[in-house]
């Protein structure tokens, strides 16, 4: 890989997986946006953890680049709870896409890791080297041990049959679109869901999962697809990158934060029965910024977006959350 390298994407079919998801519909608007031919299925159509179907479909629609946004994805309790299904789902996914892409000579591949399947001790902030150099962190074990296969496919179909299939580790990612489910959101959304409901219902407290100490480094939606678009036409390695906001901030301030934007001004009370997961994840993103790139959405205007987005998009009940 060198700075000088250029993968053009104008007149190719780029097909995204997954495109209904939140990375997926933020990569297939940066995308088209940029006028890019963009090829998209949905669910129903296609069964990804299908081989035969998955292969066809390559086979018959000749995507000429390939965006792997599609995962099986849920917060800390539903991934520690459902370890089984986060493996296997998500390895039937990204190998029949990642296989069939190989066979069919898709000239370049996306394959979307993740910051949690680095190591739970990892040195901070955490380099593209530390990948395997210590244990897991348990909670999210499955999920992360099938990423990590997904990555060493396309690591090695690019060194032993020179396929240009990169992976690129994002960070904790939220924005429009997200996942707002208590059951099975990540730390941002949910807390954006509990401050709101607690707002609207004159609540005074809110809870919160664990001791509120653990730091994160949160990335908005739009950064990250104008990051995959830079990478795919900058970036050709075996070697997974770094995509992060080189910024880090504890779940306590960042629920201060939202509860702000929000106009909320309750308490926070602290489930410590609750995991808090790895104290600190940051991810070291020097590889991309060298490249060129940098996120321009800072938090508190990201945060203060969604949330407006969020009480557009939903209403509440005790039981329920749902769309208007």
């Amino acid at each position: 890989m060198s700075k000088g390298y250029n993968f053009n994407l104008k007149n190719k079919k780029i097909w995204v997986a997954g495109h209904n998801g939140m990375v997926g519909k933020a990569i297939v608007k940066t995308l088209r946006d940029r006028k890019l031919n963009v090829l998209t299925v949905n669910k129903s159509e296609l069964d990804l953890t299908n081989q035969s179907k998955t292969f066809n479909w390559i086979k018959t629609n000749k995507p000429q680049a390939i965006f792997i946004a599609a995962a099986k994805v849920g917060g800390i309790l539903t991934n520690s709870l459902n370890q089984s299904e986060f493996l296997y789902q998500n390895l039937m996914i990204q190998n029949n896409i990642i296989r069939s892409a190989a066979e069919n000579n898709v000239q370049k591949l996306i394959f979307l890791g993740s910051s949690c399947i680095y190591p739970k001790e990892a040195d901070q902030p955490i380099k593209e080297e530390a990948l395997l150099c210590k244990p897991l962190e348990e909670t999210n074990e499955g999920y992360a041990i099938a990423k990590i296969a997904g990555l060493k496919l396309c690591s090695y179909l690019y060194k032993e049959h020179n396929k240009d299939f990169i992976t690129i580790m994002p960070t904790n990612l939220y924005g429009p679109n997200d996942n707002f489910n208590l059951t099975t959101s990540h730390v941002l959304a949910a807390l954006i869901n509990k401050i709101t409901y607690a707002k609207k219902n004159n609540k005074e407290s809110v809870e919160i999962w664990g001791t509120g100490k653990p730091k994160r480094d949160f990335l908005h939606v739009n950064d990250l697809a104008d990051a995959v678009y830079f990478l795919a036409e900058k970036y050709s390695s075996s070697e997974p990158i770094n995509v992060g906001s080189s910024k880090e901030v504890s779940i306590k301030e960042l629920a201060k934060t939202i509860a702000k934007l929000a106009g909320w001004n309750g308490t926070f009370s602290f489930n410590e029965n609750m995991p808090d997961g790895t104290m600190l994840k940051k991810l070291d993103t020097t590889k991309i910024n060298n490249l060129g790139w940098r996120p321009k959405i800072d938090i508190k205007t990201g945060i203060k977006e969604t949330i407006k987005e969020y009480e557009k998009t939903y209403s509440f009940s005790d039981s329920a959350l749902v769309k208007n």
